[in-house]
């Protein structure tokens, strides 16, 4: 099972202030709405989307004033007649926005002139790919059929990767290009992302968290990555007992450790592949230890004997906050790092047919 970027959307984005110079206007326009309706200018700060200013609708339109440099994090919001809002990057000069129910339009600086272009072709190969998911998921199709339909959407998730890197990549000196950097940046490898952040100027990367957190993110990955030792960590198994993940990686020729959660879609797929492996290797000299994401126990356990699953287990129930997860920079699940006696990572994020490959080359 994948996870495709289109269940990724515009409106999830935040941006922040693109220039530091005072002075930006905001004319819009919005459609079926009545004068006297109230649109809003919001601001995203500590979780909450919070109004710093509001304007009245007039004959379809409305406008925002404001310094450039005061305000972070922004979109434009109406909640009449339906809900309504769009991404905006308050930066100097005048803006224009058409703002409506399905795709807004924003332009007239750098920053959202990018951030539109962007945002239209990525919304048109998302539109694709939702056509193609649907026939995935059509009972009536032949399996032939239905294999062909995940072939396109493969096709169409990988330009859909590809529309966004060469867009962060073309403007990652201004903050659209850094904004969709910190968004979408567990989307790439980090071989792919640490040129990117080495390029953000200092003037925006200054008191940027979503900068400093994928830079001590990238650290983290660089110290687990393959040719690194293993990091430790101690955690409880099912039935209460501390283990360290140390005390099994000795043991085994190779050890895979699997980073999974019973309440993970894709963990529960994929997890057939893993027992698969487990089977025909073990006695070869292969081991797993899964790290649980788990924060209930009961669901843990059960997922455990539900899933034939039969190595050893450990975690702290802490969900995302997994002590073990943050020690390898694990973001998205299922994760894998294989490891070999000698506690050297020799391989990460092995899954599907990729596992058996590798065990198959290492234990002939």
């Amino acid at each position: 099972m994948k996870t495709f970027l289109w269940m990724a959307t515009a409106g999830m984005l935040a941006f922040a202030s693109c220039q530091n110079k005072p002075g930006y206007t905001i004319n819009g326009t919005i459609a079926d709405v009545a004068d006297g309706e109230m649109v809003y200018l919001q601001n995203f700060v500590d979780g909450q989307m919070i109004n710093l200013d509001s304007a009245v609708v007039k004959g379809g339109a409305f406008q925002f004033k404001g310094d450039a440099d005061t305000i972070a994090a922004s979109r434009i919001v109406s909640y009449a007649p339906k809900g309504m809002s769009s991404p905006v990057f308050l930066e100097a000069g005048t803006i224009t926005m058409e703002l409506n129910n399905e795709l807004s339009k924003v332009s007239g600086t750098v920053c959202n002139d990018a951030y539109q272009k962007f945002i239209e072709e990525f919304y048109a190969i998302n539109k694709e790919m939702r056509a193609l998911y649907e026939q995935t998921q059509n009972d009536s199709l032949s399996e032939e059929q239905r294999k062909e339909a995940e072939e396109q959407l493969n096709v169409k998730d990988s330009l859909s990767r590809e529309i966004i890197y060469n867009t962060i990549s073309s403007n990652i000196t201004n903050v659209a290009g850094v904004q969709l950097l910190t968004r979408f940046s567990s989307s790439f490898p980090s071989e792919r992302i640490q040129p990117l952040v080495d390029q953000i100027p200092a003037s925006i990367a200054a008191n940027n968290e979503g900068v400093a957190q994928l830079k001590e993110h990238l650290a983290t990955l660089a110290k687990t990555a393959v040719g690194q030792k293993f990091v430790d960590f101690t955690m409880n198994t099912p039935e209460g007992e501390s283990v360290k993940l140390s005390d099994f990686i000795g043991k085994n020729k190779y050890t895979l450790i699997d980073f999974w959660a019973s309440w993970c879609g894709p963990c529960r797929a994929e997890m057939p592949n893993v027992v698969a492996a487990y089977k025909k290797y073990s006695a070869k000299g292969f081991g797993i230890v899964g790290v649980s994401l788990d924060r209930d126990a009961e669901a843990w356990k059960k997922a455990i004997k539900d899933l034939n699953i039969t190595w050893p287990q450990m975690s702290d129930l802490k969900a995302w906050e997994c002590k073990g997860a943050k020690l390898y920079g694990v973001r998205a699940i299922p994760a894998t790092v294989l490891v070999d006696q000698e506690g050297n990572i020799i391989a990460r994020d092995l899954r599907g047919e990729d596992i058996a490959a590798k065990l198959a080359e290492l234990l002939k």
